[in-house]
């Protein structure tokens, strides 16, 4: 059932089962209902058409700030963080963005909690708390997370492009906000922030500007009826929705070149244009024929002419912008020699534009993508609830009644004129191009006020412009060809007899393959999992490599299928394993297997071309120098995968050894590299058992008469392993470092407890754990003491190995005090365990046990699931049914004894991996962490063994420590401990409190963490667990 308001009928897929209804509230609210019984999970999102273009003159992120309060509290729920906390305690998640007009708020929850949370939701609309100690700690957070973003080229040129713009138009403002905007400058003006915040919610936060979207199992009638109750007393202020109406751009805007100096190295071409919104008209399709057209990577494209000339490795358009302004985009990744011959990839890019205008647009490439965005849309995969709704409340804002699913996927009759209208707007006169690359060090003297960016810009000349457009087409420029990978087959075929579960249909001492029917989804869709265990694929830094580098050489081979297949409706991957080659093929089934096929044969027999091993070669060397620049929170997670993980090159290892590698080297390896090999692979969807068979048979064939080599079997001792590192029970381990990127001033800190091999029973009480801590851990931590932007605790598992790991990025505390703060926070945490009644315990389990029973939503799910099993040697295919079983046999003492033994500063199994990468606010401090400098023993409370804190301070293996908590300096004090009753999550007052118990506490356990000065001396010293090996 579908039904809209007006009469008006809003279109769904052909296969989509559930039942929708649009309802306008008194208040004028829009609201899109979405019933379906079989879900697990419940969600809805909130759009208001208001966003950071509104922002009051001179206080730049206030929006985006507003969006931060809301989670804090209401008047209904005047006690912070129980919205999230509801939501973590019955499986849900929370989140929210600010664009330039819209903001959205979003969750998910089990279904069984919906209208529950629905109540704590509606509460952010009606009369939300904003008090003004959470003002004043909020702040922190919008200052964090802006920090997280200064060193990222993409924000950067995004700001960038801003910066050449009116100061008129709201186009041209800084978005994010930060102390400076949203504290320093305001209060130095006399202005109360809270008082503004008040403000421009009271103003703007109006029914009539918001859109709700509502997911659950209960039927339209009773979701209407929930709606109605929590959300008609939202107010509305009969206000229009804001509109910006101008174009961003002035003449002195257009016709620029802006080069500016990287963070990364990179060489990316931005070439924009201001033009004409294509939402006003987007049944026409303009703006997604312009975009299929200059992405085009058949023969004849601009990208595959510029591929064959070594000067661009990619090449992306796209339309983005309001309904008052927009702008056609045209981004391309250039190489060291495009970069040189910019003016020339120009020249080159202008003649394909013209092309397009001239011959390009033809019916019969119409009708290809007209026919393909109907397939899309008939057959579309269900998603996650709270992506779906997301999703919705957008397209709301944006289009009719009828169209808030499908949105511009339907096109009307092709229009020739719409489209020509469209590309005959991208001329030089009116073009801006940004060029970003190294090469412009010396150049860029200009600088950006708000991401630091180094710039020049010059005015293009007319002469050039003139060029530009004079220019005759290339002859290598030309349309391309029709797509003969188009499907035309989709039945769904006859269920054979079906499996619960993956069974093993063939079986040879090259391969085995999996088969696993998937006709429940109803769908045409089909998958290919293939598996290239490949033993000489790892064994050194330089094969890891050169691996690596022939996914990259594959994938430029294929580029011309690639284009064609994706817009068929059909995705590939070939990428690097730890044990080889994995290939993935998805998508409509009708012409999977032809495609699976030619990807065999493919890389069998390969022929490197040097031209293009040189060009591969010099992104892979990019790819790996620009690793440097990953956040200090992914560097964490780095380094402690590597230190865990036996036989992994670090990324040092491999800057080493790169410029070695040639195309000569690589020429003496593939051999080697397919000389042995096992394949094991998963088959499944709408195919047949003899299909998949015939598919494994000329896989076979195909590896048995490659032209290079003879392809052998490898022994079951030859097959590649996986192993991982056994820490010892009763030890801590440390190892700190310089963050990669010496200009980055976050630090971070990345904690592992190790817990346990794969096992039900320890599987559950594990992640039974991190759901009950997850949410107070990112309360206390982040909302309160605000120590960064970026604060999680989650279930991590490195091969079949799991346990605990914590992640903190801050640009105000060293990673010692970090790793202090989340030891403290298991002291105030292991109180509430103890709290915790025989009745909290059990609807704790009741919601994982909800989302241990969750149902697949899609084939990509299901298959995603059991290629882990299958790729991972456990097998466990059961493992839901199983975990369900483990869980319910649990007590609330069983979780209080794997926190004592696993987690607790003196737990008699506890195995805690540290990881502290110190940003460069915090030299002195890695130093004194390194052993490098030595603090005298009358600094702070006279306990040293190499790993003190800025403050002298050591934590001991008892989890004694002091305990300083706000993101303030001058506000610190120690927090309680021993037996005091404090409340939790502490506040501000609780740090009123000083416990003399914390200083010059004894070490009880005598436990230290130790040092870790030489990483692969010690992983030489301890002992490692090998995971199950493809069994042959």
């Amino acid at each position: 059932m579908v039904s809209g308001g007006d009469n008006r009928t809003i279109l769904k897929p052909r296969n989509d089962d559930r039942t929708y209804k649009q309802v306008v509230l008194s208040n004028g609210l829009q609201v899109l209902l979405v019933s379906d019984p079989d879900t697990d999970k419940a969600a809805a999102a909130m759009d208001i058409h208001v966003g950071s273009y509104s922002d009051p003159e001179g206080l730049q992120g206030l929006a985006h700030f507003l969006e931060h309060m809301l989670f804090y509290a209401s008047v209904k729920y005047p006690k912070e963080g129980m919205y999230k906390k509801f939501l973590s305690e019955h499986g849900g998640y929370a989140n929210a963005y600010t664009g330039h007009q819209h903001t959205n708020y979003h969750f998910d929850v089990n279904a069984g909690h919906l209208e529950e949370a629905l109540d704590r939701f509606a509460q952010f609309f009606i009369c939300p708390l904003l008090s003004p100690e959470a003002t004043s700690r909020e702040i922190h957070a919008v200052d964090s997370e802006n920090s997280k973003n200064l060193l990222s080229d993409s924000w950067r040129l995004c700001q960038l492009q801003k910066h050449f713009s009116s100061k008129d138009h709201p186009y041209h403002k800084y978005e994010t906000g930060n102390k400076i905007t949203l504290h320093t400058r305001p209060n130095a003006r006399g202005i109360d922030i809270r008082e503004e915040l008040l403000r421009f919610y009271n103003k703007q936060y109006s029914a009539g500007l918001m859109c709700l979207t509502v997911y659950g199992k209960e039927p339209v009638t009773k979701l209407e009826n929930i709606v109605r109750k929590k959300f008609s007393q939202i107010k509305n202020n009969n206000i229009e929705a804001p509109r910006f109406p101008g174009q961003p751009c002035l003449p002195e805007h257009l016709k620029i070149m802006v080069k500016s100096f990287p963070v990364r190295d990179q060489n990316v071409l931005a070439v924009t244009w201001p033009v004409i919104p294509s939402i006003r008209q987007y049944k026409k399709g303009a703006s997604q024929y312009v975009q299929h057209f200059l992405e085009s990577e058949a023969q004849g494209s601009l990208i595959a002419l510029l591929k064959k000339l070594g000067w661009a490795n990619s090449l992306s358009a796209s339309e983005d912008g309001t309904l008052d302004y927009a702008f056609f985009s045209i981004y391309m990744e250039l190489t060291n020699a495009g970069q040189e011959n910019v003016q020339e990839v120009l020249n080159f890019l202008f003649q394909y534009i013209k092309l397009l205008q001239q011959q390009g647009i033809v019916a019969w490439i119409f009708d290809e993508k007209r026919v393909m965005n109907s397939t899309w849309f008939n057959f579309k995969d269900k998603a996650d609830p709270i992506e779906y709704v997301v999703g919705l409340s957008d397209s709301m804002q944006n289009y009719p009644v009828e169209d808030w699913l499908a949105t511009d996927a339907l096109f009307s009759d092709y229009d020739l004129s719409a489209i020509s209208a469209l590309a005959h707007q991208l001329q030089p006169q009116k073009v801006r191009i940004f060029c970003s690359s190294k090469a412009y060090e010396m150049e860029a003297t200009d600088v950006e006020p708000w991401y630091g960016t180094p710039f020049s810009v010059e005015k293009i000349d007319d002469l050039v412009i003139k060029r530009w457009g004079e220019s005759h087409v290339d002859a290598r420029l030309h349309l391309p060809s029709p797509n003969i990978f188009l499907p035309t087959d989709f039945s769904i075929k006859v269920p054979e007899e079906e499996k619960g579960h993956p069974i093993v249909i063939r079986k040879s001492s090259f391969s085995k393959l999996w088969y696993k029917r998937g006709t429940e989804f109803k769908t045409p869709k089909a998958y290919v999992y293939l598996s290239f265990n490949c033993p000489e694929s790892n064994n050194s830094p330089e094969a890891t490599i050169l691996t690596y580098i022939f996914t990259w050489l594959l994938a430029d081979e294929m580029a011309e299928y690639a284009y064609y297949t994706g817009l068929a409706g059909l995705h590939y991957s070939v990428h690097a394993s730890k044990d080889g080659l994995e290939v993935v093929v998805e998508g409509y089934h009708d012409k999977l297997m032809s495609l699976t096929e030619k990807l065999v044969e493919k890389i069998v027999n390969f022929q490197m071309k040097e031209d293009r091993f040189a060009f591969v070669k010099e992104k892979v060397v990019r790819n790996y120098a620009n690793m440097r620049f990953m956040q200090p929170h992914g560097q964490a997670h780095y380094e402690i995968n590597h230190i865990l993980s036996h036989g992994a090159w670090h990324l040092t290892e491999c800057l080493d050894v790169l410029p070695s590698i040639d195309a000569q080297a690589f020429t003496v390896f593939f051999p080697r590299l397919l000389s042995r090999m096992f394949v094991e692979a998963l088959v499944g969807g709408n195919v047949t058992r003899s299909e998949a068979t015939t598919l494994m048979q000329h896989v076979e064939e195909t590896l048995s008469k490659g032209p290079l080599v003879s392809i052998r079997a490898p022994s079951f001792s030859q097959m590649p392993e996986r192993r991982i590192m056994c820490l010892e029970a009763g030890t801590e381990w440390l190892y700190p470092t310089a963050g990669f990127n010496p200009d980055d001033e976050n630090s971070a800190v990345g904690i592992f407890f190790q817990a346990e091999r794969d096992c039900s029973r320890s599987n559950v009480l594990l992640e039974l754990f991190t759901m009950t801590a997850k949410e107070q851990h990112f309360n206390q931590l982040r909302t309160v003491e605000q120590l960064g932007y970026f604060v999680d605790l989650y279930e991590k598992h490195y091969e079949n190995i799991r346990g605990v790991q914590i992640t903190i990025q801050s640009t105000i505390k060293d990673p010692t005090h970090l790793d202090q703060r989340t030891e403290a926070f298991f002291l105030m945490f292991e109180r509430e365990l103890q709290k915790m009644t025989d009745e909290d315990f059990k609807n704790h389990a009741a919601v994982l046990l909800d989302v241990k029973m969750e149902k697949y939503k899609n084939l990509w799910e299901e298959s995603d699931f059991y290629w882990r099993e299958i790729n991972g040697g456990s097998l466990q295919f059961d493992r839901s049914d199983m975990e369900v079983q483990a869980l319910k046999e649990l007590k609330k003492e069983d979780l209080i004894a794997f926190f004592n033994q696993k987690i607790r500063c003196n737990g008699s199994e506890r195995k805690k991996l540290s990881v502290h990468v110190f940003g460069n606010q915090h030299h002195r401090q890695l130093a004194i962490a390194k052993g490098e400098v030595t603090v005298p023993a009358s600094y702070g409370n006279g306990v040293s063994n190499g790993h003190g804190t800025s403050n002298g301070h050591h934590l001991t293996s008892n989890g004694t420590a002091p305990v300083t908590t706000m993101a303030d300096a001058d506000s610190c004090k120690h927090l309680p401990t021993g037996q005091e009753v404090i409340e939790f999550p502490l506040k501000p007052d609780n740090l009123q409190h000083i416990s003399s118990t914390l200083n010059g506490h004894s070490d009880q356990s005598g436990r230290t963490p130790i040092r870790i000065d030489n990483v692969q001396v010690f992983k030489r010293s301890q002992s490692f667990y090998c995971s199950p090996k493809v069994a042959l």
